[in-house]
């Protein structure tokens, strides 16, 4: 547990909520560092303007985040890692549906509330497991909305980068470095250099898989339960291994003598 790590979550959570926006596809309308015009009005007691989401201040964005997304999933109770993974979902997708996800892959009663018992089984748990197992939830139900073809590329992209940062957060609690597989994806975000080819981006499966559920989902089929990111460990185990063989199989084609 590391108390106290608002402000590092909250600067990780704003680098992908921008400045003002309302955009029509948008069901939260206008909304200015991640604020909506809804929670702005809830914040304040009474109706507010367009206008005035426009002026919102980070000053008091700041009291919002701590007051009615952090404290509200445990954030200064939960362990490094996890505590970054469900306000960053809080944030995007609700607290309720955050909290419950967090309770459901604890084995808890959804209901909601992260209370002590919830706080509790996430000290418990192995930090790196829950928080895959929470941003893969989390492209599932982003999968299945209506907006995805609208955002949801950019919404992809935010929970990949937030997995990865929640996952170098509990490595340094842990004192425990990251798998092989996990040690390599933060050199993704430096637009896959030369060696990468596009088959072999995590991110680039990690969108496939994303619009899969999504075209699931429209079937009628439930893939809530499916973690998407161990698919993607999986899938890009296969390229890899695929890869390898091709070369293999390139360089004996190589040395033979041309007759």
């Amino acid at each position: 547990m590391v108390a106290r790590n608002f402000s590092r979550c909250l600067a990780l959570t704003l680098r992908h909520e921008g400045g003002y926006s309302d955009h029509p596809a948008d069901p939260g309308g206008a909304t200015n560092l991640g604020i909506t015009r809804a929670v702005l009005a809830e914040w304040r007691g009474r109706p507010v303007t367009r206008a005035e989401v426009r002026a919102l201040q980070r000053s008091e964005a700041e009291v919002i985040y701590r007051r009615l997304y952090w404290d509200a999933v445990g954030g200064d109770e939960l362990p490094a890692g996890i505590d970054l993974a469900v306000f960053d979902y809080a944030v995007n997708s609700g607290v309720d549906r955050a909290v419950r996800t967090l309770q459901r892959i604890l084995g808890l009663a959804a209901d909601g509330i992260a209370g002590v018992d919830t706080i509790r089984a996430a000290r418990a748990a192995r930090s790196v497991d829950v928080i895959r197992a929470i941003c893969a939830a989390r492209r599932g139900f982003l999968g299945r909305l209506k907006t995805f073809f609208v955002f949801g590329r950019g919404w992809l992209r935010r929970v990949e980068a937030i997995e990865r940062l929640a996952l170098s957060l509990a490595a340094d609690l842990s004192g425990a470095p990251l798998s092989s597989a996990h040690q390599s994806q933060p050199q993704e975000s430096s637009a896959m250099n030369g060696s990468k080819s596009l088959i072999e981006s995590r991110t680039v499966w990690a969108n496939v898989i994303g619009l899969a559920a999504f075209g699931a989902g429209l079937l009628g089929v439930d893939v809530g339960g499916v973690d998407q990111s161990a698919v993607v460990d999986s899938v890009l185990k296969v390229v890899t291994g695929a890869s390898f063989i091709a070369s293999m199989l390139f360089r004996i084609g190589a040395t033979r003598k041309i007759v």
